[in-house]
């Protein structure tokens, strides 16, 4: 069954045994959106890969960070001709290094390009003229928490809460369980459950999706499968 935001708390509170006078609607969407948070950082995911264009300004080096960007995967340029460039990845130190002498922006194709602070990431040389950029990042993910828009994530659900709910469920109760303080049985339980959900859900994301089976052959994984305990 695919999670929307109703029912998913419907079966925090079931699986807690917790009214909503303590587990309220608002301290609910903290843990959810917690448990979302996560996630996503645990594991690289497809769901999140988002592309943006824009255009290199000449005389620019300074390129606005999109407002939801997590992570730059790569930069592509191409020229007004079609050609099609890769940029390199570089640190700061690097660029500040590329334009010790302050006011001196080398000017000609880009070839690097570094994440510069919160507000921009950068390229170097400077651009010698236009050029279209295409941003491959990750981004910041749907929550199932946000109510706004025209079909909210709230009542369609999310890639998350549509495919893994088990994953999503586990991750809210181990916070649920932290916020009652206990039974630390249970809260244990739930983390062990949490950890194996997520671990199924890393061999699928970053293992099978990723691979090809006639090339790179089956994905293989231990199981940490206990043997039933005799008495």
């Amino acid at each position: 069954m695919a999670y929307t935001l109703d029912n998913l708390r419907t079966d925090i509170r079931n699986y807690t045994e917790v009214s909503d006078t303590v587990l309220s609607d608002s301290v609910l969407a903290t843990m959810i959106k917690n448990a979302e948070n996560k996630i996503t950082r645990a594991i690289d995911t497809d769901q999140n890969v988002f592309y943006a264009t824009s255009n290199a300004i000449v005389g620019n080096r300074y390129v606005t960070i999109p407002s939801d960007l997590r992570a730059i995967r790569y930069v592509q340029l191409k020229d007004q001709a079609g050609n099609q460039f890769y940029l390199e990845q570089r640190d700061t130190s690097f660029m500040a290094e590329y334009y010790s002498t302050p006011g001196t922006q080398a000017v000609d194709i880009p070839k690097y390009y570094a994440n510069w602070d919160e507000t921009f990431w950068v390229v170097a040389p400077t651009p010698d003229k236009t050029y279209e950029i295409t941003l491959a990042y990750d981004k910041e993910p749907d929550s199932i928490t946000d109510t706004t828009g025209a079909t909210p994530p709230s009542t369609t659900g999310t890639y998350l809460s549509n495919k893994y709910q088990d994953l999503l469920l586990y991750a809210c109760l181990v916070n649920a369980y932290g916020y009652l303080k206990g039974p630390q049985d249970m809260l244990q339980y739930y983390q062990a459950q949490y950890n194996e959900a997520l671990e199924s859900y890393a061999i699928e994301q970053i293992g099978i999706r990723r691979r090809d089976e006639y090339q790179d052959g089956e994905v293989r994984a231990q199981l940490n499968v206990k043997p039933p305990s005799s008495n």
